[in-house]
């Protein structure tokens, strides 16, 4: 299942905080598409089901789809605030060639 790192997790928490339901989950899915062949996805989401994996990193509460899960074990959510780079970032030992826009691995 993928990690938080505390930069992450504070981000997200103050994402959530600002959304004002605490009920709020952080979902992070991998889907097919983007230019090789799979992409990232996440939002917050309150629908959680059994089949659905947790954990909770620092108060947020992380979920990820069974499917998921097996793509993103042993990676990583970073959140950056810099001036050459800013945003949130997924490092997957998983992947094994990524696009040039970042957002689509294989």
């Amino acid at each position: 299942m993928i990690t938080l790192t505390d930069q992450a997790a504070s981000k997200v928490k103050e994402l959530i905080e600002s959304e004002g339901d605490s009920s709020l989950a952080l979902r992070v899915a991998v889907k097919p598409g983007g230019c090789s062949g799979f992409q990232y996805d996440m939002f917050f989401d309150s629908d959680v089901t059994a089949q659905d994996q947790q954990a909770e990193y620092n108060g947020v509460r992380v979920v990820v789809d069974s499917e998921s899960a097996a793509l993103l074990i042993g990676a990583s959510l970073d959140y950056a605030n810099g001036i050459q780079e800013q945003g949130f970032k997924i490092s997957n030992p998983n992947a094994q060639r990524s696009c040039g826009c970042g957002k689509s691995f294989s």
